[in-house]
């Protein structure tokens, strides 16, 4: 099985509340955790788009992760807007983890099964007069570009992960969304809408590509399985 969850947003310091978005999220990482472990086998893949841990640095995510880690099943993570701590590969490589993989100009394989991603950015029509946005916008771009082709051969399907929605502010697919079209992506999977922006959220099918939208509140902070 595949299953995806998307801004876990864990805390080891208890420092970063996210009661702010409704009174769902209280002890919402006892509730990931404990739906995660009645789900999840330790053959099944999880994706996670992004918003993993509010630590700064690798140092300081790493008992966030470790919480992961001993979680049952393969996980796949792509970065997300808040996930500061993740500056350097090596530095959380060097942590050892066996049941973790980053996502970041590369890609994955899983049962025949091509996993790529990026973050993502804000819709670029939100940002054509800010011009280090649009080069973070186009950099999103270029790394979704090089996760797509870094895939050793066309696997049955090909499921990306973005942080950002991919969609512009009308709600229209946007760049990546073309690029994914492009490369035969099968199923997109983002996260970073919470609360009232799950009005937002655009699901089904699209352009040939199935979207979901995995932020763990809009998903009940319970992994929804995929494929």
């Amino acid at each position: 099985m595949i299953y995806s969850i998307a801004d876990l947003h864990f805390d080891n310091t208890g420092d970063k509340s996210m009661d702010i978005f409704g009174e769902n999220w209280q002890n919402h990482e006892e509730k990931i955790i404990e739906n995660w472990k009645k789900l999840v086998k330790d053959d099944d893949l999880v994706l996670i788009p992004g918003d993993i841990s509010w630590a700064l640095k690798a140092q300081g995510a790493y008992a966030d992760l470790k919480k992961i880690e001993d979680l049952p099943g393969k996980k796949v993570m792509s970065k997300g807007n808040h996930d500061y701590w993740w500056q350097s590969l090596n530095k959380i490589n060097q942590f050892g983890f066996k049941t973790i993989e980053l996502l970041q100009n590369n890609s994955f394989i899983y049962n025949d099964v091509g996993i790529v991603g990026t973050r993502g950015w804000s819709p670029i029509d939100r940002i054509l007069e800010d011009n280090h946005d649009k080069k973070i916008y186009r950099r999103e771009l270029n790394r979704l570009k090089l996760s797509l082709e870094s895939l050793a051969y066309k696997p049955s399907k090909i499921i990306a992960m973005i942080h950002y929605p991919p969609f512009n502010s009308d709600l229209t697919p946007n760049e990546f969304v073309d690029m994914m079209k492009e490369y035969g992506v099968d199923i997109c999977l983002y996260g970073h809408l919470h609360a009232e922006g799950h009005r937002y959220a655009v699901e089904g099918k699209i352009e040939d590509i199935e979207f979901h939208l995995v932020s763990s509140d809009y998903i009940d902070f319970k992994p929804k399985k995929i494929l």
